[in-house]
């Protein structure tokens, strides 16, 4: 077996100590919120009655909220978040805005040949919809429209480079560069060449685009109650029935947005895992540091592995970098605890430096983790219960800030018995293949992960068991 450009140019060890030595256990992104945008939300306590409720305040969610009260202003729509909003992975991402719907093209044509297209216009559309919600909500979530940067890393990644190229077919937003270009796009002497996809990528300030989600649907009459955990659905004498603990709501039709969590419908209980991704947040560059890397078109970038790393640039100029390890617990767990992993860390750091040597002296300030709702399809499922007066999506599998506005959207046309071209999706109309339970899921992810670590040893070539789930249509992403 080979080795990656990570195993043959790391660091020094007394570099990754030196930037690890002070780093904070703390979300960025959170942290970095203004007060006025972090308002203490009270339980729900006591009988409510509502045409909508809506469990869960991450993008979905709250996306669902606005979108509900700006299609009828007059319907009383009410969201249940068991802890803070937007603290799980709606607050915690890359901030990644991407306009696939399918986990990237390639997967969306495995998957969906049919229909690639339409879900690809779809998809744009979406995301210019998200671009043009901060004008017409008065929003401002940090929104650039940067694309995104795929660098080859490894010699055998430069084929992939040219037939990603040649399927575009000349799309002048598709721009293929050779080594010397893509160093001068950013500097990093792991690059080799690059595609460089200019539309259909943005950068958000993830945190911001929850809060300021929450604070337009708010001025609009939607009622948000935090700490308010659900602990029942059921039928009741307006449609749908809402239990926590201390309160109640009675509702016409329910939106299930709890994603990575334990759904409250039994039947989607395998449909996801949750898997845990660790990002590291460095201090603000200087103006030397940043002009060493260039970097002037602020890109999101990604590169090319199996266990790929993504990173980009925040408003003032810190870089995130994280990926890499997606580590799944047996069980199905969702445990604060496994956010603490100082090796993962310590992984990233290094692979930073490589990265970026000529960046060899800077600390991170802020370190952190979350889990991703994953599905074997690599997007979200959608469906209804119920008597179709409950709507639920799920599993966008790491690919969900953009992708929860479009889930918003169909969740709501289902609810409303609408059939139109994004209800009469494929995508929409078919769930994916269960993961199995325990302990077969724990042996068959990991086998894979295994695997998958292999590839990116072995040239990118796919063993048995990977050629296997993909032509079963079976798989394990973050």
């Amino acid at each position: 077996m080979g080795t990656t450009v990570f195993e043959r140019q790391a660091p020094a060890a007394s570099v990754v100590d030196h930037s690890l030595a002070r780093t904070a256990d703390s979300v960025f992104w959170i942290d970095d919120l203004p007060s006025r945008l972090r308002p203490n939300r009270v339980p729900l306590r006591g009988e409510q009655r509502a045409d909508l409720v809506i469990i869960g305040a991450g993008y979905t969610g709250l996306w669902s909220a606005l979108l509900a009260k700006t299609r009828d202003p007059g319907r009383r729509v009410i969201v249940v978040e068991a802890n803070r909003l937007g603290w799980a992975a709606s607050g915690r991402n890359g901030g990644f805005c991407e306009a696939s719907l399918t986990h990237g093209h390639e997967n969306g044509l495995r998957r969906w040949p049919d229909e690639i297209d339409l879900l690809e216009r779809l998809g744009l559309a979406n995301l210019d919809a998200i671009e043009s919600a901060e004008a017409e909500y008065g929003l401002d979530f940090h929104f650039e429209r940067t694309g995104q940067l795929t660098p080859a890393i490894e010699p055998h990644q430069l084929a992939w480079l040219d037939e990603w190229y040649a399927e575009a077919d000349g799309d002048p937003d598709i721009v293929l560069l050779d080594q010397a270009q893509a160093r001068q796009a950013v500097a990093s002497p792991t690059y080799l060449g690059a595609i460089w996809e200019k539309q259909t990528c943005a950068l958000v300030h993830p945190a911001r685009l929850a809060a300021e989600l929450a604070r337009a649907a708010e001025e609009r009459g939607v009622e948000i109650f935090e700490r308010s955990l659900v602990r029942r659905l059921d039928d009741g004498p307006d449609g749908v029935r809402v239990e926590t603990d201390a309160g109640r709501i009675d509702a016409a039709h329910a939106v299930l947005a709890t994603n990575v969590f334990p759904s409250l419908l039994t039947r989607n209980r395998l449909m996801t895992v949750p898997v845990y991704d660790y990002v590291l947040m460095t201090e603000p560059l200087t103006e030397a540091q940043l002009a060493s890397i260039g970097w002037q078109d602020r890109q999101g970038i990604g590169d090319m592995a199996n266990q790929f790393h993504y990173y980009r640039l925040s408003r003032d100029n810190r870089i995130l970098f994280g990926g890499y390890d997606a580590i799944y617990h047996y069980g199905r767990r969702v445990d604060p605890a496994y956010e603490h992993r100082p090796d993962v860390w310590a992984k990233l750091a290094a692979h930073f430096f490589t990265t970026f040597p000529q960046l060899e002296g800077m600390r991170f300030s802020h370190r952190w983790a979350g889990a991703i709702d994953t599905s074997t399809q690599f997007t979200a499922f959608f469906g209804t219960a119920r008597k179709a007066r409950v709507a639920y999506a799920a599993g966008f599998t790491g690919l969900g800030v953009g992708a929860t506005r479009f889930a918003a959207e169909v969740m709501l046309d289902l609810l409303a018995g609408v059939r139109n071209e994004k209800t009469e999706l494929a995508m929409v109309r078919r769930r994916p293949l269960p993961f199995p339970p325990e302990p077969a899921a724990a042996i068959g992810i990991n086998l894979t992960r295994w695997s998958l670590d292999r590839a990116d040893h072995n040239e990118g070539k796919r063993n048995l068991l990977l050629r296997t789930l993909d032509a079963v249509g079976l798989g394990f992403d973050s």
